[in-house]
């Protein structure tokens, strides 16, 4: 796979979720051969998901209590990470702005996915706030690490609900699944459950394998939902087929400022 810079990186994750598919793939769902690698950091499980997770980890604590109010998008603005609240990294806004995804799945079990892809999670949100987090230590290296981060809020209990079909699509769409949108079909050809460490109320950590210029490019989403909010994070790798790593003091540190 062609190396990248995290520039590059950076932006193509942008454009990835905001505004283009990951691209075509001459592969058809479920017939990758390549066997992506693991996650060197430690594996954890989906909270309120026990099927999911390693009996051998430990359940946390206490679950977080929340107001359950409906963040206004300036609301979601003051809890959303900053600079400096997290060593070495750098929260901007992110790039392209409110521009959402325009891919459409031609299986409706796969919906939730895509529309996760697409910056756009179902039901659709009263507030939506993006933002890009960088590891300013590692700048200039070409594997710099590069987080999507999309606040959303949600009446009427749909947060939980995408909470739900997430769950149902992850397990609905193993094998892969294909969109087409207005830049043509795309095919994503695997979907599998990580154990990353828990946050929030209930999260939810998956990895899907796209394609950005005949290349697999393996995608990792954590959703963690806190009372009406659902924070959904995003990281990609594309210097090689290696699940990329979702720092968990990222999630754990937003996590914790959700109302």
């Amino acid at each position: 796979m062609k190396a990248r810079t995290a520039a590059m990186a950076a932006t193509t994750a942008v454009l990835c979720l905001a505004a283009v598919a990951c691209g075509p793939s001459d592969d058809e769902p479920g017939n990758d051969g390549k066997g992506a690698g693991t996650s060197a950091r430690p594996s954890g499980t989906d909270a309120q998901d026990p099927a999911a997770g390693d009996s051998a980890v430990p359940a946390p604590t206490s679950t977080p209590t929340s107001s359950g109010k409906v963040l206004s998008k300036a609301e979601l603005a003051k809890v959303a990470l900053t600079t400096g609240e997290v060593a070495h990294y750098e929260v901007t806004p992110m790039q392209g702005g409110d521009e959402t995804g325009t891919e459409k799945s031609e299986n409706e079990d796969c919906r939730p996915l895509v529309a996760v892809i697409n910056g756009a999670p179902e039901p659709a949100a009263a507030a939506t706030v993006f933002r890009t987090v960088m590891d300013k230590s590692e700048e200039g290296q070409d594997d710099q690490t590069v987080v999507t981060e999309i606040l959303t809020s949600h009446p009427d209990g749909s947060a939980q609900q995408i909470m739900r079909d997430v769950r149902d699509a992850v397990h609905a769409c193993a094998g892969g699944f294909r969109t087409s949108s207005e830049d043509g079909p795309s095919s994503y050809t695997q979907v599998k459950r990580l154990n990353l460490p828990r946050a929030g109320q209930e999260s939810i950590a998956y990895q899907v394998t796209g394609s950005i210029e005949g290349d697999k490019v393996p995608l990792v989403f954590q959703l963690v939902r806190t009372g009406s909010t659902v924070v959904t994070f995003y990281v990609a790798n594309f210097l090689d087929t290696k699940t990329p790593q979702l720092p968990a003091e990222l999630v754990s540190a937003q996590a914790a400022k959700l109302p």
